[in-house]
């Protein structure tokens, strides 16, 4: 695999597995902002561009411990982020709503950014579970048809969005948006570096947000850089003749 610092980040994600640890771990953003080349993403991330050539080229020799999802069936993709991470979301936006208000109960009044981020991570938390919604209920199923129906060669019964460029670009700006609640989180937090009196329960919050906050970067990763640009590959294609139908 050839490591070149002027691909973009997200083209680096999606060819080699172990670059999105590798990313997460340096705050190089690889989902929203993917479409930066590495050497623009590690000058605004002020990390060395050949440090992170040779991470990645150790990553490509290590046998794959990790699914290459590029060439999985969509249907088997958008399960996989339903099952992994939809179910995360939920439940851990759930829980961290009940964090936040213990935490806050107690410190909140000595500790204002603690009430600033309840806020963002709130309306964040509602806006991601219609997001979820939609994509379980609307966009996914499509995608899983559209798919079934091309193997099979017979006519893709056309969606009521018109062409998947639609949803797909409302779904990007919603994973945008999340995107900037989490930056938003992680300044007000002091990149979630707790106070040294922190109780438990305040270190588990922040703990809790970190992993939050991976665990929805590797999400979008999988839709904006996998997911979506090939079911709009696939939509593309050309239709099946009424001869294949029949």
């Amino acid at each position: 695999m050839n490591t070149d610092a002027t691909k973009s980040v997200k083209e680096l994600a999606v060819q080699i597995p172990g670059a999105a640890p590798i990313f997460e771990k340096l705050g190089i953003d690889y989902c929203c902002g993917g479409n930066l080349s590495l050497t623009e993403a590690c000058a605004k991330a002020n990390v060395s561009v050949e440090n992170v050539l040779a991470s990645l080229k150790s990553a490509t020799s290590e046998p794959r411990s990790n699914k290459d999802w590029s060439r999985a069936p969509l249907a088997a993709l958008a399960r996989h982020i339903v099952d992994t991470h939809h179910t995360y979301t939920l439940t851990e936006t759930e829980r961290l709503e009940k964090l936040f208000v213990k935490v806050c109960e107690v410190h909140g009044k000595r500790r204002p950014e603690l009430l600033r981020m309840r806020t963002i991570f709130r309306d964040m938390s509602n806006d991601l579970r219609m997001h979820l919604m939609k994509e379980e209920h609307i966009l996914f199923p499509y995608i899983a048809e559209m798919e079934q129906a091309i193997l099979q060669k017979t006519p893709v019964m056309p969606p009521a969005f018109g062409t998947l460029k639609n949803p797909v670009r409302n779904m990007m700006k919603e994973h945008d948006s999340a995107g900037e609640a989490l930056r938003e989180l992680r300044e007000e937090s002091s990149n979630y570096a707790p106070p040294q009196d922190a109780c438990v329960t305040y270190r588990e919050l922040y703990r809790s947000l970190e992993a939050f906050e991976a665990d929805l970067h590797q999400h979008v990763h999988l839709e904006n850089n996998i997911l979506f640009p090939r079911a709009i590959e696939l939509e593309s294609a050309p239709p099946a003749s009424p001869q294949a139908a029949s």
